[in-house]
């Protein structure tokens, strides 16, 4: 039988040496003085724009504006865009890392049988009995191992991949929210471009009226064959324009099947109005410190907290490694006595490793872990410094857009009354055909900047909502460091 007491206090002698080896030894190991990482972290100025806010986006923003149709789309983007389903493949692999890592804290026990067939020499340590013999050699026993993480290494490395663990999943919602502001986005520049068709449809009906009434006004000797051939040009010269927008609507819809991922023939019969849908709701204020709750920002944060785990790992490293191993079994030459109680083995092999001399190998990884350090501190003041520019961008378009939609609307007013008082002289004969094409040109410019306008409304409403970060919920992500 296995004698456990004297296997429990020899693992405990054992320990004791290798803890007072290791002592004595780390005056005479490897430093790692002079090695550090240089950036400093940005942080968030005190506000953007004012103190208060009250309107922080929903995750699921895009329901805001109460179309079915873009609903649906959206709901196929996520469900089925390739980009989404490389950060979540991403997201599983560092999970699945992470799984593996902190699998080094943990002992491991290992059961196996070894049989090796072989001629044993005569002038070995094999007994003399075997010596010049073929057999085998039989060994059936369980193993065990553990390294003591006295200084921390695989728990750095641990926390190093939750960090990682955390920033992918904060960059899978980064891809999320591109992808949903992207369809947001060619949603509402098809439905500026529908508005803009319709607009010249109406158009065309006024000059194909107006062709009539010149046909008429020439019959009776009033206007000449020039202002028949006048109003004649100008209908293909807006039919014309008509085309370039029906292309543009084209594209439009083959950009929104690509991003959502349904057939060119699902989009075809989307036809998205302006006037239908909800009105954006643009927040009166915004504090500068939501936008360190962004995706992109919270996963730049957490690839420097990542990398500077890396840094206590590797110096870690230069201090002592101890890993205890055990085994209990039977061994035995030939199969037929392996398991005699004669046949037992078990025993005890402590170990231990301290770098003296390593020709500069593990501060040369130092350096590179630090000079890691500083390109992912220096990439998360640039996303930081992004994200700002990004908010503070769409406040000041937002609020500018406001006073160009109140100049647009009195300029639309003017342009619609000259042309009305236009088109009444012309049918009294008061005025030529040219003033009423001059007239009717610039509300047809004042109709489509109308248009323009409106859809530039929901396009910086989807702009500001990402630069929020989409309704990250970072709260959740803070909660699990």
């Amino acid at each position: 039988m296995i004698n456990l007491g004297v296997a429990n206090e020899r693992l405990r002698l054992s320990t004791q040496l290798l803890v007072g080896v290791a002592v004595a030894l780390l005056t005479g190991c490897v430093r790692y003085t002079g090695i550090e990482h240089a950036d400093r972290e940005l942080t968030v100025p005190a506000t953007v724009e004012d103190t208060h806010y009250d309107a922080w986006p929903d995750s699921a923003w895009w329901q805001s504006y109460q179309d079915p149709v873009l609903n649906d789309l959206i709901e196929h983007a996520l469900r089925d865009n390739p980009s989404i389903q490389v950060a979540e493949a991403r997201l599983r692999a560092a999970r699945a890392a992470g799984q593996f890592v902190d699998s080094k804290l943990k002992p491991r026990i290992e059961a196996g049988f070894d049989s090796k067939w072989q001629r044993f020499t005569e002038h070995g340590m094999a007994p003399g009995f075997v010596g010049g013999h073929h057999d085998t050699d039989n060994r059936l026993a369980l193993d065990f191992n553990y390294e003591l993480d006295l200084f921390g290494r695989n728990r750095a490395l641990s926390a190093g991949t939750a960090a990682q663990i955390e920033a992918q999943q904060a960059a899978t919602h980064t891809a999320r929210v591109a992808i949903t502001s992207a369809v947001a986005r060619a949603y509402f520049a098809l439905a500026k471009f529908c508005a803009d068709e319709e607009v010249i449809g109406a158009t065309l009906a006024q000059r194909a009226r107006i062709l009539e009434l010149v046909k008429a006004r020439v019959a009776l000797g009033v206007d000449s064959n020039v202002e028949l051939r006048q109003a004649e040009g100008a209908i293909p010269r807006i039919q014309s324009e008509r085309e370039k927008v029906v292309e543009r609507i084209a594209l439009l819809r083959d950009a929104l099947s690509k991003l959502a991922v349904v057939p060119f023939a699902a989009t075809t019969g989307i036809h998205p109005q302006l006037g239908k849908l909800a009105p954006p709701q643009l927040p009166a204020v915004i504090p500068s410190d939501f936008i360190s709750r962004r995706a992109d920002v919270m996963a730049a944060r957490w690839r420097v907290e990542s990398t500077l785990k890396g840094i206590e790992a590797v110096k870690a490293e230069f201090y002592p490694s101890v890993n205890l191993a055990a085994f209990a079994g039977f061994s035995a030459l030939g199969l037929g006595a392996l398991l005699e109680s004669g046949s037992q083995i078990y025993g005890i092999a402590p170990a231990i490793r301290l770098p003296i001399f390593d020709a500069d190998r593990l501060r040369a990884k130092l350096k590179f872990v630090n000079a890691q350090t500083d390109v992912a501190i220096a990439e998360y003041n640039d996303t930081l410094i992004s994200a700002m520019g990004d908010v503070v961008h769409a406040v000041i378009s937002i609020r500018a857009l406001e006073q160009r939609a109140t100049a647009q609307r009195a300029a639309q007013a003017a342009a619609e009354s000259a042309y009305d008082l236009a088109l009444q002289r012309f049918k009294a004969g008061l005025t030529g055909y040219l003033t009423v094409l001059a007239t009717e040109g610039e509300v047809l410019t004042e109709r489509r900047a109308a248009t323009s306008l409106k859809a530039r409304a929901y396009e910086l409403d989807v702009a500001l909502k990402r630069a929020l970060g989409g309704g990250y919920a970072a709260d959740a992500v803070i909660a699990r460091r």
